[in-house]
């Protein structure tokens, strides 16, 4: 199983970049022609922060929203902050808390700020998981992203397995419950809004710089992953993935290939 795990672990660096590559094609016919420098630069700004500063990724995603969002300022409607007060009281909870607040907070960063997929939020999940708490090692994180690939639902389900190594099946379970209730939340919440959202033309701006810089995120993540690699045949199994994906091979039957001569 552990053999299996670091083949298809190995493989992921170059699902994170099939993910994102997949997706600059609609984002780049969206963008603006007088916006479309701009547009090069964000997806630059996200890939650099996820090859380098993970934990910190989010906030070049919103730094990139925010300079949209002045580039095409017009002086409408103002977009409420509000959904944010709860982001300190669980950080102070996760500072003076034992390993259970630390999981809910990681697992509250992982499904508030997984915006444009779950790659995105990968590089501060290994930062905390990793290097932060030293709940696992890099080949485990691997092999917990390779997981979440390819069980049913997003790769943001990889905060289970990360609970899981924290604190065992309760850890899992709350990570799970903590990192999806975000969601739930936003569409419980706020599904009545989401039309007058769509049309607001300040959120379209914003979206307009963090949607490219996601991307580029995206595209990112897989430096960090592929730094996790240990073995020397990893590289070549993920150069083996690469090319099946290029191929338009999916990403569950390039995960299962990559690790089935490791498991036989």
């Amino acid at each position: 199983m552990r053999g299996a795990g670091a083949g298809a672990g190995a493989a992921v660096a170059a699902v994170a970049v099939q993910a994102g590559s997949s997706l600059i094609p609609a984002s780049w016919r969206r963008a603006q022609q007088a916006g479309r420098a701009r547009w090069v630069a964000y997806l630059a700004a996200g890939a650099a922060a996820a090859a380098t500063i993970g934990p910190w990724l989010v906030l070049v995603l919103l730094g990139c929203g925010a300079v949209e969002l002045a580039a095409q300022r017009t002086g409408r409607d103002h977009i409420s902050t509000a959904g944010l007060a709860p982001l300190p009281l669980l950080a102070a909870g996760a500072i003076g808390g034992g390993v259970s607040l630390s999981v809910a907070w990681v697992a509250f960063k992982v499904g508030a700020l997984s915006y444009g997929g779950g790659f995105v939020i990968i590089p501060l999940m290994q930062a905390d998981a990793v290097s932060h708490y030293h709940w696992m090692t890099g080949g485990q994180f691997l092999n917990a992203v390779a997981l979440g690939q390819i069980t049913p639902g997003p790769v943001v389900q990889t905060v289970a397995v990360v609970g899981y190594a924290a604190a065992g099946v309760a850890g899992g379970l709350l990570a799970a419950v903590v990192a999806f209730a975000p969601s739930f939340a936003f569409i419980l919440l706020g599904a009545s809004r989401f039309d007058r959202l769509r049309g607001n033309h300040q959120v379209s701006a914003f979206l307009g710089g963090a949607g490219p810089a996601a991307i580029g995120a995206i595209l990112g993540s897989a430096i960090p992953l592929a730094r996790a690699l240990t073995q020397p045949w990893q590289y070549a199994v993920l150069a083996g993935a690469a090319v099946l994906l290029l191929l338009r091979r999916g990403v569950v039957v390039t995960l299962y290939r990559s690790k089935m001569p490791l498991g036989a």
